[in-house]
């Protein structure tokens, strides 16, 4: 087959003016690739107005990668205006810049991706969710109709009715002193022995992580964190300018031999992990293994950051202490807040540090923000004080673990056959990974999100070394029949994707 120019196709191959080539080892999906050589040549002028595509299955067949890429890619430009589609007659350039230097105006709905790193490229795609109407898993956040609104607005009145203008005026930079007592309290009931000069509240359990960064690792240098790992802190180190190097994990979390040998080899600063229903997989990591990656901090002197934001968020299985309630030597720094279980926008969060590592964070946060606000501050102590946490925390509890049995149903009978994943014990996220012989999560996210669904695209929680075929679902922020829905198109598409690229395969190629 030949695509011909003189009947108004351009050939994006043989023609002089046009050049760009598909590297199928790297990260970018496939089909980005091709957006951005297309998005290209019409910038630049050499795809005037009404030049005429390829069809996809030829344009595929030319370049010897799947149909289902050039689909989503002549889908998402013609959502930003790029193409056009006329039935029956074909696809075409609906812009010309004519060699201009500024750019094309954009639909207000679609991401500007001309100049994004893969890795961003995708977590811009991913807020092609964000329209009305789809059903998305991707956020991380808790279910708003789950809040203790009443609770919240019977706290505030108290609290300014008990305090009057010292509600509204800075805090110390170490905290609220009664809050800080109050976590003292609560976390003793988790097992970490600590006294209220060791909490340093917080705007969240976010700031709480950057903080520690910003208190312990200077530009360019390294900390290790899990692969995958939290996107929140790939920002953190993305935007402090240091380095990541992801372990491998296994079902019981980080592997030890694995960081053992990246320890001896290039002493990072920080180790960063997640050990209870960690996200973005759920894991749990087993009392054994946390007594062994404490004492190979110890042995090479490498603070842990523990995040434990999910740690309370269990619906069955034993309850196991975190790392700080199993350390002796202050290796630990611990950090945790209420916004996952109570209220998301009020951002306390705290950490738990010792000595030199806590004068050191209190400084960092001293210079971040003064302190965190003190309205905020007493009204979430006013909630725990009176019982508050410990009611919502099992009534979430009590609904997540009713949905989760609701995904897993509906995974089971909806997602693809050789589809895995393991059940969670806690948590919001069910981690799967589909199968291979079919569409990868990204290339099956844009006509996910065609018929009305969307979630997070696994590459975006590596480090390093993605796997292209893993997707993170929050049952928890999802009403039952939403989730089944969402589980119902999302396996349909997968379906309709797979049965494309067999049809692909099937087809002789030049």
């Amino acid at each position: 087959m030949v695509l011909n120019p003189s009947q108004g196709v351009v050939d994006l191959f043989t023609s002089p003016n046009i050049q760009f080539s598909l590297d199928r080892e790297g990260e970018e999906p496939i089909y980005r690739q091709l957006i951005r050589h297309i998005k290209t040549q019409i910038d630049s002028g050499v795809l005037p107005t009404g030049t005429r595509l390829p069809a996809s299955r030829d344009l595929a067949q030319h370049l010897n990668i799947s149909r289902i890429s050039v689909v989503n890619a002549y889908a998402e430009l013609r959502a930003e205006g790029y193409l056009s589609a006329h039935a029956g007659r074909g696809t075409f350039v609906a812009k010309d810049n004519g060699g201009s230097s500024s750019p094309p105006e954009k639909s207000p709905t679609q991401p500007d991706l001309t100049n994004a790193t893969p890795d961003r490229s995708l977590r811009e795609m991913m807020r092609l969710a964000r329209q009305p109407g789809i059903i998305n898993f991707g956020p991380g956040a808790p279910p708003i109709e789950l809040l203790p609104t009443q609770f919240l607005k019977e706290a505030i009145n108290a609290v300014i009715d008990r305090d009057g203008a010292k509600a509204l005026g800075y805090e110390m930079t170490e905290g609220y002193g009664p809050l800080r007592t109050a976590v003292r309290d609560y976390v003793t009931a988790l097992g970490i022995q600590c006294s209220a000069s060791d909490v340093l509240i917080t705007g969240g359990t976010q700031q709480a992580l950057d903080l520690v960064i910003q208190a312990l690792v200077s530009e360019g240098e390294t900390i290790v964190t899990e692969a995958p790992t939290y996107i929140g802190m790939i920002d953190i180190i993305q935007t402090r300018r240091i380095q990541a190097q992801g372990v491998a994990t296994d079902e019981e979390g980080i592997r030890l031999d694995h960081l053992e040998n990246y320890l001896i080899e290039h002493a990072p600063k920080l180790i960063y992990v997640m050990p209870t229903y960690q996200n973005p997989t759920g894991m749990v990591m087993p009392l054994h293994r946390r007594r062994q990656l404490i004492n190979l901090a110890v042995e090479y002197n490498t603070p842990i950051l523990e995040d434990a934001v999910y740690h309370e968020f269990r619906f069955e299985g034993d309850s196991i202490p975190p790392l700080k309630a199993l350390d002796e030597s202050g290796i630990v720094i611990h950090a945790s807040g209420f916004t996952k279980m109570l209220l998301p926008g009020i951002r306390i969060g705290y950490l738990i540090a010792n000595g030199t590592h806590y004068n050191r964070l209190v400084r960092v946060k001293q210079a971040a923000d003064i302190s965190t606000p003190g309205l905020n501050q007493r009204t979430i102590h006013w909630m725990l004080e009176r019982g508050v946490m410990a009611q919502q925390l099992e009534r979430n509890n009590r609904e997540f673990k009713r949905r989760r049995d609701i995904a897993l149903a509906a995974a089971k009978k909806y997602l693809p056959a050789g589809t895995k994943w393991k059940t969670p014990e806690g948590g919001l996220y069910l981690w799967v990974t589909l199968p291979r012989n079919g569409p990868t999560a990204a290339e099956l996210y844009i006509s996910a999100i065609q018929v009305g669904v969307g979630y997070a695209i696994g590459n975006v929680f590596y480090p390093q070394n993605p796997d292209n075929f893993t997707i993170r679902l929050n049952y928890g922020a999802h009403r039952p029949a939403e989730i089944e829905e969402g589980f119902r198109r999302l396996g349909a598409t997968w379906r309709e994707l797979a049965a494309e690229y067999a049809e692909i395969e099937k087809s002789p190629l030049l």
